[in-house]
């Protein structure tokens, strides 16, 4: 059943063959372009071209059906392909590389084969999109407090910071306002995303209700 669809040691292909293979390679291009869209962020251009991608893959494969020298070739420029484009996410990287699959195994014949693999994958990656699979609770987070200069800030959140984050680091303090106030910045790994309010609420009776910025870790922090 899962055996190719050409016949060993023969290098012709029938036209029935070749049109099964085509259309195979269609639909299950059009798959993996189906799920990749199911609840992300996409361009039109890469949909289309992971729909594209097996027929073109398999064309290639279909060539060099049988030429050891040749294959060699085509991988290497497959790896130019590679090196020169611009990296993807985890997301399109899966994607691709399932496209690439298809048109290998179409290529080869193993219609019947890569169809059960693809629907698998495919029910898979419904059933983990769909649930809390891999949601991550924890997050680092950059905190920028604002004190009266006549608080010592040392230990000033630690029993908050104890509560609501498993690290906490002071980054650096600067003055502001004339030297009235001080600016503290902190990083927190959060024990919950979820909780953020709260620990704002908790700073917020500490500090005098003075500003308070909570956000994303800067990537660069020279910037800073």
């Amino acid at each position: 059943m899962l055996s190719s669809l050409f016949t060993e040691g023969s290098g012709d292909i029938h036209i029935q063959q070749l049109l099964i293979c085509i259309s195979s390679a269609i639909i299950l291009g059009l798959l993996v372009a189906v799920i990749h869209m199911y609840r992300n962020v996409y361009t039109k251009n890469f949909v289309i071209t992971l729909a594209v991608l097996p027929v073109l893959v398999q064309s290639v494969i279909m060539l060099v059906n049988g030429n050891l020298g040749t294959g060699m070739a085509v991988l290497g420029a497959f790896s130019l392909i590679r090196f020169r484009s611009v990296a993807g996410g985890a997301r399109e990287i899966t994607s691709i590389f399932w496209s690439m699959g298809i048109g290998l195994a179409t290529g080869m014949g193993y219609v019947s084969y890569i169809a059960v693999f693809s629907i698998v994958v495919a029910v898979f990656l419904l059933l983990i999109y769909r649930t809390n699979f891999g949601n991550q609770k924890t997050a680092e987070r950059e905190l920028k407090i604002t004190i009266p200069e006549d608080l010592d800030y040392p230990d000033l959140f630690t029993d908050i910071f104890d509560e609501f984050a498993y690290t906490n680091r002071l980054e650096s303090v600067r003055t502001t306002t004339m030297g009235s106030l001080y600016e503290l910045r902190y990083v927190l790994l959060l024990k919950d995303q979820q909780q953020e309010k709260t620990l704002i609420d908790a700073i917020r009776v500490r500090n005098g209700n003075l500003p308070i910025v909570l956000g994303k870790v800067a990537t660069n922090r020279d910037e800073l």
